[in-house]
């Protein structure tokens, strides 16, 4: 088993080298694992979601510096204020992560929009107060795009910097609850898989979960939930997307087979014909963004 793992970590190293999201075909990772899987219904974002629209209050996005014990060095994180970020209120906190090929930057600058996302579920009321984290999850002093097969530990390592360092500067330098029911995670890809993770192994820290097309980190559903009742009572939402036509579907239909088979509330949405790109993403954003904190 760790033998295929690491072929699979391998291969998606390769396709990465230019660092940019793969592509991956179906059946490259084992597909759709589990074909009797029921799937939530999918239902498709308005048309400008993702848009810039004129007349809508503007959010801000700003770049911080903070340092990292388990790391080691000082490290970057982008963080969205939502329009008329007052510090006399309290808000949630959504940490947003990125895929293998991407950084910081990779939400911010490289496709998903989600400072325009955020500012039109605003302007429509859609969403509860909330300010939007995206750290780069690479917890290793080299934490370059560039980082190769040594990125493979230090995303799984990157749960000490978060909890450890990140949320405490949060936590100090913005006007945010400091509970576990203010706070969610999500990511794609790589990402979406340390958000389960680290979502579901901390639950005393995050009680919303989301995963957008995660990867083949994701740990087997019996790993990431060894205590099922402890789930249904601590876990407020665990809600996954994946692209129709995303070879790695199966990393979200192990999971969703295994809660439906347990009892857990759990969501899995099958984006129509799509693979592993921007527009499943950028739709996980906007639906998940809207069923937390509420």
């Amino acid at each position: 088993m760790k033998k295929i793992y690491f072929a699979a970590l391998l291969s998606l190293s390769l396709m990465t080298a230019n660092a940019q999201e793969p592509n991956i075909p179906m059946g490259m990772f084992g597909g759709q694992q589990n074909t009797n899987v029921k799937f939530d219904p999918y239902v498709a974002a308005p048309q400008g979601f993702d848009k810039e629209r004129a007349g809508v209050a503007k959010g801000t996005v700003k770049l911080i510096e903070y340092q990292s014990e388990s790391v080691g060095t000082t490290r970057k994180a982008n963080v969205y204020l939502p329009p008329k970020y007052d510090a006399k209120k309290k808000y949630s906190v959504l940490y947003l992560l990125h895929g293998i090929g991407g950084d910081e930057n990779e939400w911010y600058k490289d496709g998903g929009v989600p400072n325009i996302i955020m500012d039109n579920l605003y302007a429509d009321g859609k969403v509860a107060d909330m300010i939007v984290v995206m750290p780069n999850g690479r917890a290793a002093k080299d934490d370059s795009r560039a980082g190769g097969m040594g990125s493979f530990m230090a995303f799984g390592e990157f749960d000490k910097d978060l909890i450890g360092s990140l949320i405490p500067y949060i936590e100090k330098n913005f006007s945010v609850y400091t509970d576990k029911n203010h706070r969610a995670i999500a990511g794609l890809s790589m990402g979406g898989g340390q958000s389960l993770n680290f979502g579901l192994g901390h639950m005393d820290v995050f009680a919303y979960v989301g995963g957008f097309s995660s990867a083949p980190n994701t740990q087997r559903a019996a790993q990431l939930i060894p205590d099922v009742d402890k789930v249904k009572k601590e876990n407020k939402l665990l809600w996954m997307v994946c692209g129709g036509a995303d070879g790695l579907i199966g990393n979200s239909t192990q999971l969703k087979a295994f809660c439906d088979e347990n009892g857990i509330p759990c969501t899995l949405i099958n984006y129509p014909n799509e693979g592993h790109n921007f527009t499943v993403w950028k739709y996980g954003l906007y639906s998940f963004a809207q069923l937390i904190f509420k």
